[in-house]
């Protein structure tokens, strides 16, 4: 992957943009779930109406069954699931023991599902809930829905069961499908405040009595629930299907809720696969061969990303290509229990999505592997491949030369060792999304020849709209336009979006000017119907949901993302922050805090998460987590220090120990000082971090401060730590220990001298020790044999 890279890029990636709009006609968007969205094709190209008409997914795949593909693999899963062992994953099985459903059988059974949902009396465009971990039974539920003429609304297998209650009350959910025993217990106390609830569908668990607020409400089994679709003929099927149309709404995406209740994105089936197409065009090499694709399935389904690259692409793919995707699945527990390249190495996708966390914990892992190896001629062998990698990776970006050392070829097969055993030697498109990546994350898969292409979109846009490929990439940057897409930068009106000026292009996305920097728009079939309301839940509700849509879509169609970005000559993106995440000082300055916490981890390898703080007060502060055994993202893990953190002073074990040990507070401080000294990182004053504190466990879904993709929710963790953050504010030192906080006693990293972080004296010097002793110590970490990463 990432090894045949083209010389020259394209100098402008999507010249033919998507359309234009008439300002007369207005945009029609809606709030209305029942509505039909108007279809915009552009005059020509991809989103043109000549090269990919309107359709809806239950053509799509009538499509598939059409071509001799019908009868090839379209899902596999690991049945029975096998439990954990001591709190570890065990084995994959071999390939050729799991559970497969062709395309056809996967369509049959989706039918049998719409059937039944017919039976039961589920009109068209009601909303059915879907709660559980990935799983087969999970798509055949969406598609089951979705051929009903049904919205399909997923549950995230995290949320709590007010957060259940109210995406059912909201988008009026008639039937629940749901995995297991402790989901179903969940749902049971959401269930108490749905009154249209008709029916509870289980898989994975016996069905049990649910209590609604008008009595029993039905539970059946998968099975059981299969067999209510048995009055109903293929004809009224086929009757529900053709009353589709290609701009009724399919899915309900529910947006994080960082800042208030979770509003439902309405997705239409031209909206979603018009994104696909898109995907699939900027995806060239994949299902163009002939032979099988594969997609490894273990990020939400619920979010936009997942259901796009899991459920929808392939099914677009495999019908308009002449290969074809087959998904497999990750066990419920992979997450958890960190056994995610298990399933990688048994599948070996072609196709991988990755979060930023994902590939940083990867990294993360190979990084020790190669800490505990001792020196030797594979060890210098492979760092010797890693380098040339690196420079070739380098020079493949856009601009320059694609040229590659000498010896590139013996490189790339010690390499390619390397990723056969993280699972990844087969792969030809790797890809993130949903967050911000490193470029140190970038620049560590590039030493492996690995390149990762990042992705830019949303839910109101389906997905994506910018994508960088391995012809076409600068690290650091979110890519450019998908084809069919219009997408750019405004400077608009705080009071009227309808108010807006084309920001000029910038001349270097690493060193940007106010001027360059704007609200990145965008514009396509892609985007949203609207934010749906439920009259249910009153006027101020409709008239809120009203005001949120006219804030999002402008009268030209532009989607308005609330991120701030830049795009230079080339065509290419880049993403600043979000508006709603700048930090605004207490004298009115704007401070993007990724780039600022971005650049502190890449100095101090101990840090999880370092998260700034100082929205309207008079300086910024940082709360900080270390790595810690078992913090996956979805849990918080332990007490235990992990990696570099564990590495760094062998007498230090716990985060506890690591708080109060004045040698980890300097090393966090050096790195703070040398951010702070950064003039493209904190380009004004008030930028600069004052103090900070290190907190007792790492951010989690579990913990509330990370989203179900892994973003951190920043108002969350404001109020969560609030007594931390005050205290910072209060202390006349630059550290402060979180034990004090909760009375457990001073240490003797807070009872140093006070002093100013921004204004040390000796800081430069510091500064070039600490980044020259990181930069000796992650070579040193990165050069493992394939040898050693094979234990893993």
């Amino acid at each position: 992957m990432g090894n045949e890279i083209a010389k020259q890029a394209p100098a402008v990636a999507n010249p033919i943009p998507y359309t234009q709009y008439d300002p007369k006609d207005g945009v029609f968007c809606t709030t209305d779930g029942t509505a039909e969205h108007v279809i915009r094709y552009a005059p020509s190209g991809p989103a043109s109406e000549a090269e990919f008409p309107a359709t809806t997914l239950p053509k799509i795949f009538q499509d598939v069954l059409k071509t001799k593909k019908a009868n090839n693999s379209a899902l596999r899963v690991e049945r029975p699931c096998p439990p954990l062992v001591d709190k570890k994953a065990p084995p994959a099985l071999a390939p050729e023991d799991w559970t497969t459903w062709t395309y056809k059988a996967y369509y049959d059974e989706c039918s049998e599902i719409a059937k039944a949902l017919i039976a039961l009396g589920v009109e068209q465009h009601d909303a059915v809930n879907i709660f559980g971990f990935n799983a087969p039974e999970w798509f055949i539920s969406e598609m089951g829905a979705i051929f009903a003429g049904c919205k399909a609304a997923g549950v995230y297998p995290t949320d709590t069961p007010k957060l259940i209650q109210f995406k059912a009350s909201h988008s009026g959910s008639k039937v629940a499908f749901v995995e297991d025993k402790a989901k179903l217990d969940k749902y049971k106390i959401a269930a108490k405040e749905l009154p249209d609830l008709k029916a509870i569908v289980v898989w994975g668990c016996e069905a049990e009595d649910v209590e609604g607020p008008n009595g029993k409400i039905p539970c059946y089994t998968w099975a059981d629930f299969k067999k209510l679709g048995e009055t109903v003929t293929d004809e009224q099927l086929t009757e529900r299907m053709d009353a589709i149309k290609p701009g009724h709404c399919c899915a309900l995406i529910y947006t994080s809720g960082t800042t208030g209740p979770p509003k439902a994105v309405m997705i239409s089936h031209d909206n979603i696969l018009s994104d696909a197409n898109y995907c699939m065009l900027q995806m060239d090499g994949i299902g163009t061969s002939g032979g099988e694709e594969r997609v490894l399935s273990y990020l939400p389904l619920s979010h936009v990303a997942g259901m796009m690259v899991d459920i929808i692409m392939p099914i677009v793919a495999t019908a308009k290509r002449p290969g074809w995707v087959a998904t497999s699945f990750a066990r419920p527990y992979d997450l958890k229990a960190g056994s995610v390249g298990d399933r990688l190495r048994a599948v070996r996708p072609t196709l991988f999505l990755g979060v930023p966390r994902v590939w940083e914990k990867v990294a993360e892992k190979i990084k020790k592997l190669g800490a505990q190896t001792k020196p030797g001629l594979k060890k210098s062998l492979i760092g010797w491949a890693k380098g040339s990698s690196l420079t070739h990776q380098q020079n493949s970006q856009l601009g320059g030369n694609g040229s590659a050392p000498m010896g590139m070829f013996m490189a790339n097969i010690l390499l390619n060792k390397v990723k056969e055993k993280l699972g990844l030697d087969k792969c030809k498109f790797g890809f993130t999304g949903a967050a911000p990546i490193t470029k140190e994350t970038l620049e560590f898969f590039g030493g492996l020849g690995i390149q990762i292409n990042e992705v830019y979109g949303m839910s109101e846009n389906s997905g994506a709209t910018t994508w960088s490929t391995d012809n076409c990439h600068v690290w650091g940057s979110c890519g450019y336009e998908l084809p069919g897409c219009e997408v750019k930068i405004f400077k608009v009106d705080e009071t009227d979006i309808d108010k807006k000026t084309e920001c000029p292009k910038a001349a270097d996305l690493q060193h940007l000017s106010e001027e360059e920097k704007g609200e990145v728009c965008f514009r396509g079939r892609h985007i949203m119907m609207g934010y749906m309301a439920q009259p249910k839940l009153g006027e101020d509700h409709v008239a809120k949901i009203g005001e949120k849509l006219a804030g999002a879509i402008d009268a030209e169609g532009w989607l308005h993302s609330g991120d701030q970005g830049a795009c230079d000559a080339t065509g290419m993106f880049k993403i600043t922050g979000r508006y709603k995440e700048l930090i605004i000082g207490a004298g009115g300055e704007n401070i993007a805090p990724v780039p600022i916490e971005d650049n502190v981890k890449k100095l101090c390898p101990v840090i999880s998460n370092f998260l700034v703080i100082g929205d309207k007060r008079k300086f910024n502060v940082a709360l900080v987590t270390l790595k810690a055994v078992g913090a996956t993202g979805e849990s918080a893990g332990t007490d235990e220090l992990d990696g570099e953190a564990a590495e760094f002073d062998a007498g230090v074990t716990t985060i506890g120990q690591a708080a109060n040990n004045a040698a980890y507070v300097k090393m966090i401080e050096d790195a703070i000082i040398a951010t702070n000294k950064d003039g493209d990182v904190c380009p004004i004053p008030p930028s600069t971090i004052k103090k900070f504190t290190i907190l007792p466990n790492d951010f989690s879904i579990e913990g509330d401060e990370l989203t179900a993709t892994l973003k951190t929710k920043r108002s969350v963790v404001d109020a969560k730590y609030a007594a931390a953050i005050d205290a910072m504010y209060d202390s006349k030192g630059t550290y402060v220990c979180h034990a004090d906080l909760v009375g457990k006693g001073a240490s003797e990293a807070a009872e140093a001298p006070a002093k100013d972080v921004a204004a040390e004296a000796t800081a430069e010097a510091t500064a070039e020790d600490t980044a020259e002793a990181t930069a000796e110590a992650t070579a040193e970490a990165t050069a493992e044999p394939a040898a050693e990463v094979a234990k893993e």
